[in-house]
């Protein structure tokens, strides 16, 4: 089978399309025919660090939607044929979603969602799963005020979503031109980004919110919005120091804790399927075009996934 794969820690020139083995589904495991995986940013740090302590080449990819080739034993929620997608990690021998046949735990795999195209699909489980367990760590309560940087974003797309199905109040920021997209995901107040953001918010919720969803890596420039004792979650790790800053609890989100929370997946599918997460693709890439894909991730402003369709 074809599978993208990162030669060494590099620029772009360091991705190749290569032929790779493909084992058969064990038990609790399923093989999917992948039609379309999601280029997100994750992709972008394998590729420029490398896998570590995994030798490479390593396969990228969290996102997967595809058509179910083969199933193992102890598998009878899906079957043959279904259309799926699914969310993998790349740390692994076997690599991530960006190769032709991938062996992922059933658990990690649900229907794509009514209406959508396997390339939407594709853009769907990692970012979902994100926000969903980002907002679970914060534990606000239905009533409370949550703001979510980077609004025009594809996580932000989904935690905004998401935040009002938990009875949150929403402030989110936006550039002019995005204003009404990030309204339109439900953000019930929308502030300029950039400079003046925690002004903006303040305005909106006087004496900060209650919790703050920072994915656009604000982090400590983002805490004046922040109530005391109020929390943020932030993405892509946190530098580890203690944080002694009016009470204000730091949750670094990892979603490779989540990817076998198949009610979560199931959750996700059922409101896209009802129409409230928006699937967005930015472009579609060949697998011999995965470098420009990612040079399009990585040079900002997308909104929504580039997505490699095999």
């Amino acid at each position: 089978m074809r599978a993208i794969v990162i030669t060494k820690p590099g620029d772009v020139d360091v991705l190749e399309v290569a032929d790779r083995p493909a084992r058969k589904p064990g038990a609790g495991e399923v093989r999917i025919a992948v039609k379309a995986a999601a280029v997100n940013p994750t992709d972008i740090g394998l590729r420029q660090r490398g896998g570590g302590d995994l030798p490479a080449p390593w396969v990228p990819g969290m996102d997967a939607a595809g058509i179910v080739e083969s199933v193992g034993s102890d598998v009878d929620r899906l079957a043959v044929g279904d259309q799926v997608m699914a969310v993998v990690s790349p740390r692994r021998p076997e690599g991530g979603a960006q190769q032709e046949l991938l062996v992922v735990p059933a658990a990690s795999v649900v229907p794509i969602p009514d209406g959508a195209t396997l390339t939407e699909a594709a853009t769907l489980p990692m970012n979902g799963l994100t926000a969903r367990l980002g907002l679970e760590l914060l534990g606000t309560a239905a009533g409370d005020t949550l703001a979510v940087t980077g609004g025009a974003g594809q996580l932000a797309s989904y935690v905004i979503p998401l935040a009002k199905e938990h009875g949150l109040r929403v402030i989110a920021d936006a550039k002019p031109e995005d204003e009404e997209l990030v309204r339109s995901f439900g953000a019930d107040v929308v502030v300029p980004r950039g400079q003046g953001f925690t002004d903006a918010v303040l305005e909106a919720a006087p004496g900060g919110v209650d919790g703050l969803y920072d994915t656009a890596l604000l982090r400590r420039a983002a805490f004046p919005a922040i109530r005391d004792g109020g929390e943020i979650v932030v993405v892509r790790g946190w530098d580890g120091d203690e944080v002694e800053d009016r009470g204000i609890r730091v949750h670094p989100v990892m979603v490779a804790t989540a990817l076998e929370r198949t009610e979560w997946l199931e959750e996700l599918r059922r409101l896209a399927s009802e129409g409230r997460l928006k699937l967005r693709v930015a472009h579609e890439f060949p697998p011999e075009q995965a470098g420009e894909a990612q040079r399009m991730m990585d040079a900002g402003g997308l909104r929504g996934r580039a997505v490699i369709v095999f």
